[in-house]
């Protein structure tokens, strides 16, 4: 699946930048009587503090910063500081100028541009998220892709006692779940194919479709009603309904559904949920800029003469 998601790119990045300061750091090791374990995981996180020390003190600077000012405000021995520096340069996140001062590189700038989008996001949707909880007393998401799942970054809880415990940035399967169907049916065919070829797909349920041919129909049926149904097939204790979220360019940039428990929501109610659903996420897209393509005017047809 496409990373859409700003959140899930940071993470990969930090990740990536996670190793190499391992590598390259000369973090001093844990006190002898520590196992060799013990003071790797101590030295990793160090040097991930001692990294955000750095970016802390370019980012907080009018001027850029040389490596013996750097080394004095963020009480760094030179070359640790060095190595590090060394490290946020490769990776993007800071730029060496022809004077040996640094300053915040580009690869940030398009992290913190990426997350701008995505709070603009929540906070756009979160009026429809509450109006879409209060009108079906479901607890309504918001959600987008991370990794090959999806992330809800957004939610507001159903006014009944009984909800669901969604939690925001932890991330789920897509084929299993309808926020992540909606996110299936917008991708290219090759990818949806790449996807699922790479993917193993687990059963959380005796309701999860796990066959490739079973979920390629699936995503098809939803792409072509927008509109995706999860029967008990993540949780047993749950039915979800979601619908495309468009922006201007006509993506789908997120799902947003409601989930609710199954004693609760009906086969009935669910579907009845469906069409109120994707009227809101409608109005969510149309305040992204989203419009419908109008439809084609048919010919007339010709009159005959006589």
């Amino acid at each position: 699946m496409r990373a859409h998601d700003p959140w899930a790119r940071i993470v990969a990045t930090m990740a990536t930048a996670h190793d190499q300061m391992t590598r390259d750091s000369t973090a001093e090791a844990g006190s002898g009587e520590e196992s060799k374990s013990t003071a790797q995981a101590a030295r990793t996180v160090q040097s991930l503090e001692r990294a955000f020390s750095i970016l802390e003190a370019i980012a907080g600077s009018d001027q850029p910063l040389s490596l013996a000012e750097l080394s004095r405000v963020t009480g760094l021995h030179t070359s640790t500081a060095f190595h590090l520096i060394k490290t946020l340069i490769l990776l993007g996140y800071v730029r060496q100028e022809d004077s040996k001062r640094y300053r915040i590189g580009p690869r940030l700038f398009m992290q913190a541009a990426g997350a701008s989008n995505e709070i603009g996001l929540v906070n756009l949707a979160t009026p429809h998220l509450k109006r879409l909880a209060d009108e079906t007393g479901e607890t309504a998401h918001l959600a987008v892709q991370a990794d090959n799942g999806i992330a809800v970054i957004a939610k507001v809880e159903a006014r009944s006692t009984v909800r669901s415990s969604e939690r925001l940035g932890i991330v789920r399967p897509a084929h299993c779940t309808a926020i992540g169907k909606v996110l299936l049916a917008d991708l290219p065919g090759d990818e949806l194919e790449s996807y699922l070829r790479a993917e193993t797909f687990k059963a959380f349920t005796s309701k999860t479709i796990t066959d490739r041919a079973s979920i390629r129909e699936e995503v098809r049926r939803v792409a072509a009603s927008g509109i995706a149904y999860d029967d008990a097939e993540f949780s047993e204790e749950l039915r979800c309904v979601a619908a495309p979220v468009r922006n201007y360019t006509r993506q789908t940039v997120a799902s947003l559904g409601i989930s609710g428990p199954v004693w609760r929501v009906t086969l009935q109610e669910m579907r009845r949920f469906g069409t109120r659903v994707a009227a809101v996420a409608a109005d969510l897209s149309r305040d992204l800029g989203f419009k419908e393509q109008p439809q084609k005017l048919r010919a007339a047809p010709a009159r005959k003469r006589g």
